[in-house]
């Protein structure tokens, strides 16, 4: 992406902004960190104007526009901000956007961190990498498509199209929070995939008040016996996490037979979670008739795992005839996706997603 066009992008959480200039594809100096001020609607437009205003100070060239994700629900087109949970100083629906462009006199463009995430992987992370893996391998498979998930306060997603950004026609498409949870399907799977759901899952092993769990980031050390704690029951908190999030992620790979690329903060920990993960998306279900059938129509590898990797690229690739002629055509009928983590960082890829999702409207005008 060697385009010398500057855009300011931002990364909204409900505790923390993070403020980035990106330029060709590529982060110019160190992000800026500011805390969200969440509640106080004054104090949090104030910090977004300080934030994107010490990153107009500091870049090398005029920025063409302002690009950011943000917490939903919103109508992105129009950069009105609705209910947000985590930020609730805009509730009732705040003109975020336009307020942006009046103080800047810069486009501004926002979407959510799902969407803008799964856009920079697409770009520059997971699904560049896996194509050029496969073609190393010499297969003839090749992914156009990539669906991506961040774990994390919430349960996102996001999907890339053959290159282009799937929004849905009223900016709620990939909505997986919504997805009804597995173990308890009266409730959405955000309740079970997210930093509360883990700590509630590990409470309950635990047999200890849910105030009392810890953050994911202990969790997953008391999980590895790298801290004090309920080892089985972190366990099992990951354990379940994993089953929820791959029963959710099923369900979507099954409808768009796509790899899968995943981010967020609790996506350090995979290597507790993927395991249960992967057995879903590699789960069976049973007919009428008493036979079984595979969950998704594909098969799951862990990108992560050099023997799953391994086995993904080799896949069933051979050359077949065409019939009477002398020619050869490479044919591998395994069909299969694979899952594996965020190659960027999540800021990093929702950065790169933002700055490639504003040059894409300025182009197209």
């Amino acid at each position: 992406m060697e385009d010398p066009r500057v855009v300011l992008t931002l990364d909204a959480g409900g505790t923390n902004f993070s403020f980035s200039a990106i330029q060709g594809g590529r982060r110019l100096g160190e992000a800026v960190h500011l805390p969200a001020q969440p509640r106080d609607l004054d104090r949090c437009l104030d910090t977004l104007v300080e934030g994107f205003q010490r990153l107009l100070d500091s870049v090398p060239a005029p920025p063409v526009a302002l690009s950011f994700a943000f917490p939903g629900p919103a109508d992105f087109v129009r950069g009105i901000i609705g209910d947000c949970n985590n930020l609730p100083a805009f509730r009732g629906g705040v003109p975020l956007g336009p307020f942006l462009a009046n103080r800047f006199g810069l486009p501004v463009f926002l979407n959510n961190d799902g969407d803008l995430f799964v856009h920079g992987e697409a770009l520059a992370g997971l699904l560049p990498e896996t194509n050029a893996l496969l073609e190393g391998a010499g297969t003839p498979l090749r992914y156009r498509n990539l669906f991506g998930v961040t774990l994390g306060t919430g349960f996102g997603a996001g999907l890339v199209h053959a290159g282009r950004l799937y929004l849905g026609d009223n900016g709620s498409g990939l909505e997986i929070w919504a997805l009804r949870s597995k173990r308890q399907p009266q409730l959405p799977a955000e309740e079970a995939v997210s930093i509360r759901g883990l700590r509630r899952a590990y409470a309950d092993a635990a047999r200890i008040p849910f105030e009392a769990s810890p953050e994911p980031r202990v969790l997953a050390a008391i999980a590895r016996a790298e801290a004090p704690g309920d080892r089985p029951a972190a366990l099992e908190a990951f354990r379940a996490f994993g089953e929820e999030a791959g029963n959710a992620i099923a369900e979507a790979v099954t409808l768009l037979d796509t790899l899968v690329v995943i981010g967020g903060g609790i996506s350090a920990a995979h290597r507790l979670f993927m395991p249960a993960l992967l057995a879903e998306l590699n789960g069976h279900l049973g007919t009428a008739g008493g036979q079984r059938c595979g969950r998704t129509g594909l098969r799951a590898f862990d990108l992560e795992d050099p023997a799953g990797r391994a086995a993904f690229l080799r896949g069933e690739a051979r050359m077949v005839k065409v019939p009477r002629s002398t020619r050869e055509l490479p044919y591998d009928p395994f069909k299969r996706t694979a899952v594996g983590i965020s190659r960027l960082g999540t800021a990093l890829a929702v950065g790169l997603g933002a700055y490639a999702f504003a040059l894409d409207h300025l182009d197209q005008g």
